[in-house]
């Protein structure tokens, strides 16, 4: 897979420009999606209360930002892998850990107080996280076929 992808300069290309989506995405965080949380968790956040929020725009944010990356993700998938099969299951997977992420975040700003759960929960929402799991794991099944 890997020499095969050597070969085709426009996979590689695309590759490179959906990697530098990613990383644009991380540096205007600030500036794209609304969360009051970024600075909040730069700092000492163990002993303060939670910062004021408007929910729906979190939620919101959070659900843009999840898809966004997750949309450059699966193109990410299907530039490596160009296999329907694994593209179709990557999709239901970030669907499915969407929904669960989202829901055990929701729980824990409201009903847990346990920000370090937080931290790394928001984490898995708004950092392409998932695909640095799935891309191993994807290869890793692909050579044992």
């Amino acid at each position: 897979m890997v020499k095969q992808l050597l070969k085709d300069k426009k996979r590689i290309l695309l590759l490179i420009i959906l990697i530098f989506a990613l990383v644009l995405i991380r540096f205007f965080e600030g500036k794209l999606f609304y969360d009051p949380f970024l600075e909040f968790f730069k700092t000492d956040f163990q002993n303060k209360d939670l910062p004021e929020f408007n929910t729906f725009k979190l939620f919101l944010n959070l659900f843009l930002r999840f898809t966004l990356n997750s949309a450059i993700s699966v193109g990410i998938i299907s530039v490596l892998f160009k296999d329907k099969s694994i593209l179709k299951f990557s999709i239901w997977l970030f669907v499915t850990f969407f929904f669960v992420l989202i829901l055990f975040f929701a729980v824990e700003l409201y009903f847990i107080k346990d920000y370090l759960l937080l931290f790394y929960t928001r984490r898995f929402l708004i950092q392409p996280i998932l695909l640095i799991l799935f891309i191993p794991a994807f290869y890793y099944q692909k050579l044992n076929r």
